[in-house]
């Protein structure tokens, strides 16, 4: 990719090694893009069939500020974003096999789209590259093809924003990424390094950059990018995002924009931060942005006295590096919180699940026995010596887990009254299924005799019959 590497050592652009989080498959990662969030695993079965994304996002937030967008290629896109596109075409990704028609469908729309002056965001979104990887691998002769086709769809994006921007005198912002990486059998989803690092390249006439300024990639998260975009576009951050700004996006504006874009990144954070956090105030990084403000708070009544000494620029460079050290905080805090999963509410559903499936695996016998009588034993093991350790045991458990937990539990959450519920519900469920088991196994074995009619116990199922005196002998009778 010849131009694209021209831009990247030489040219006015930024590129970063963005992590990618698991799950790394498509739709996990356009969500984490475009809201700054962390998706979870119930996102890689929703990858087949992706709903609307409710969440708050960049896509959303540019349509509600009368921005016009424009996309055309993944149709994952268009089934998250239903009703956010002034004009869109949307492309199968399932046809692997195909990665010339899938990425031809794309670009017939440039030429004619590129001229237009009716658009405020145009999204593209090529599966060429990730098709050839699933059939012939990275190594494939196939990849340098589409790289090079990749590279001159790049250059005629590039050559036209430039040449508009000489008759509007705006810079405009050129995105390229990959929602994900790509392992050494070609595919992905996985952990590995190369499935989680992507690409992520910010080009503009914005971004000053002088002869000889070496740019090395930095590693930055993928979430970063929404935040990043929604500060370059004017828009709000999306309130649930743990991404931070990409700072040297902003590196060449005065001190005074600076500062007020990480202020507004901190601001979202320690939101963010105090609605999951209970302890929030204990927390390292609301610390650093509370330090931050104050310092900001200074820095500001320096700057409206109009003092422009070497005290006003040292306090700006402080008060930014402790913005960025409270950000960089901040985020790494959110995201191990919302990584953490709430094991002990989820193992108490869990039980309760497994307890109620076995009760009805348990009945299933005898309701289809030929009298099918279902009879669920509950107020024999309620009053049972089982029941009440049970119960004691749990609600010992309970108190332990929930006075020592450090972060929020829903479970700990719930009233005493509620939580006792639950406990007793599920310890009497434990009995119901103990004497269930007791009873099923127990009529396995013996011979019972009822009112004159006899049922042979083979197991769980049984046969009834009946016999009259006429059937025995005489002794019998």
């Amino acid at each position: 990719m010849p131009y694209t590497t021209y831009l990247v050592e030489k040219g006015a652009s930024h590129s970063f090694v963005a992590e990618a989080k698991l799950p790394t498959v498509t739709m996990p990662r356009i969500k984490a893009l475009m809201t700054g969030s962390l998706p979870g695993f119930i996102d890689v079965v929703r990858n087949l069939n992706s709903p609307e994304l409710l969440e708050d996002n960049v896509i959303t937030q540019a349509k509600a500020a009368g921005k016009r967008i424009i996309f055309y290629g993944d149709e994952t896109w268009v089934k998250l974003f239903p009703k956010h596109f002034v004009e869109y075409d949307g492309t199968t990704s399932f046809f692997v096999s195909d990665y010339t028609e899938v990425d031809d469908n794309v670009t017939r729309h440039l030429d004619k789209v590129l001229k237009r002056g009716d658009w405020d965001m145009l999204i593209l979104h090529y599966l060429g590259l990730d098709h050839i990887g699933h059939v012939s691998g990275p190594s494939s002769p196939l990849i340098g093809h589409k790289l090079r086709e990749m590279d001159s769809i790049l250059m005629k994006i590039h050559t036209s924003l430039l040449s508009e921007e000489r008759e509007t005198l705006v810079p405009n912002l050129l995105v390229l990424c990959g929602d994900h990486g790509m392992s050494e059998t070609g595919g992905h989803g996985a952990s590995s390094m190369e499935e989680l690092n992507t690409a992520l390249i910010l080009i503009s006439s914005a971004f000053e950059r002088k002869p000889g300024d070496i740019r090395r990639p930095k590693h930055v998260q993928q979430t970063d990018l929404a935040a990043t975009l929604a500060i370059g576009l004017g828009l709000p951050i999306p309130g649930n995002s743990v991404g931070s700004l990409l700072f040297p996006t902003v590196e060449g504006r005065p001190v005074r924009e600076q500062l007020r874009f990480l202020h507004l990144n901190a601001v979202q954070l320690s939101k963010l931060l105090q609605e999951n956090v209970p302890s929030y105030e204990k927390e390292p990084g609301f610390e650093q942005f509370k330090m931050s403000e104050r310092l900001h708070g200074n820095w500001i009544r320096l700057y409206l006295e109009e003092n422009n000494s070497e005290v006003l620029f040292n306090l700006g460079a402080k008060v930014r590096r402790q913005y960025l050290d409270a950000l960089r905080t901040l985020s790494l805090s959110l995201s191990r919180q919302v990584a953490q999963y709430d094991i002990y509410s989820m193992l108490v559903g869990t039980v309760v699940v497994l307890e109620v499936l076995s009760l009805l695996l348990l009945s299933i016998p005898e309701a289809l026995s030929n009298k099918a009588e279902l009879e669920v034993p509950l107020w024999s093991p309620v009053f049972s010596l089982l029941f009440y350790l049970t119960l004691l045991v749990l609600s010992a458990l309970h108190v332990i887990v929930c006075t020592s937990a450090e972060s929020s539990c829903y479970f700990c959450g719930l009233s005493w009254l509620t939580a006792g519920g639950v406990m007793v519900l599920v310890s009497a469920l434990l009995c119901a299924v103990v004497s269930a088991l007791a009873k099923t196994f127990g009529d396995g074995k013996f011979l019972s005799k009822k009112a004159g009619s006899y049922t042979w116990g083979t197991g769980s199922l049984a046969r009834p019959f009946s016999l009259t005196p006429a059937d025995l002998p005489a002794s019998d009778t």
